[in-house]
């Protein structure tokens, strides 16, 4: 009699992903969607890993499973927040030239990104539709000295198509985007827990617009982040801050952050 069929966790035991099968893993993993693999998904991570990398059944007793998993996590989990990232996932897994790595290398800077997103975000929707989702990430490995063919690219963006238009609504949201980035570089993730309702972003912003302009500019936003982070008893060094000032900033026009681009990094829902 057949034992229970497994769910089969896709491809772990090839030598190389392609960067679509890379993201079956990822999803298949990262069961709640929320960027990491964490807690019981890491644990059936790291078993599936054990079971293809030996290529029969692992042996049931697993007496160091704990060993083994600490020092796995010592060696992949580069930030030490004890749950894995896609750009961590991408090192453990031999993915196909490593289309993420190649980004989270050569995409240094939130700046960088927020300034090729402002690009094509022409309305400031918080959205970049499908379409211009070519030309943004062909303008960030423009900046990364990056060579690439048309196919590639066109490669790249249907995967990261796949990877975050998961409504399938032909959009992309700028945080959905971000998460390109490194996560200490990725300012968005960091308001995560501290999104705002929209009646409560406006009452801020206009707190600190305090001559009503419409917008605030860098020493406001500086004591709005300051406020943001205190109301929310996070801590915050001031490089952080500096940091995300910065990239916050690099969507501002001539030193003027506009309400609606400051929206879309503090907003839970990008505004309609």
């Amino acid at each position: 009699r057949a034992g229970p069929v497994k769910q089969q966790a896709p491809y772990l035991h090839l030598a190389e992903l392609t960067a679509s099968q890379f993201l079956d893993v990822w999803k298949h993993f990262d069961a709640d969607g929320n960027g990491y693999i964490e807690g019981k998904e890491l644990e059936n991570f790291f078993q599936e890993l054990e079971s293809a990398r030996k290529g029969a059944g692992v042996d049931s007793k697993n007496d160091n499973f704990g060993e083994k998993m600490k020092e796995f996590m010592q060696k992949y989990d580069k930030n030490a927040d004890g749950k894995i990232e896609m750009a961590e996932l991408a090192q453990i897994l031999p993915t196909e030239e490593n289309f993420l790595l190649c980004f989270r290398q050569h995409v240094g800077s939130s700046s960088e990104f927020m300034e090729a997103w402002r690009k094509y975000d022409t309305d400031r929707s918080g959205y970049i539709e499908a379409n211009e989702l070519k030309g943004f990430l062909s303008d960030l490995l423009k900046k990364a000295n990056r060579p690439y063919d048309e196919p590639k690219l066109l490669e790249y963006t249907q995967t990261i198509l796949r990877m975050f238009d998961t409504n399938g609504d032909g959009k992309l949201c700028l945080s959905e985007m971000a998460r390109l980035l490194p996560v200490q570089e990725n300012f968005l993730l960091k308001f995560q827990g501290m999104k705002l309702a929209s009646e409560e972003f406006n009452a801020i912003f206009t707190f600190y617009d305090k001559d009503g302009s419409g917008y605030i500019d860098e020493h406001e936003l500086d004591a709005l982040l300051k406020d943001l982070y205190e109301k929310n008893k996070k801590e915050m060094n001031i490089q952080q801050l500096t940091n995300y000032r910065k990239s916050i900033m690099s969507l501002a026009d001539g030193g003027k952050l506009y309400r609606k681009e400051l929206e879309i990094v503090l907003c839970s829902e990008p505004p309609m």
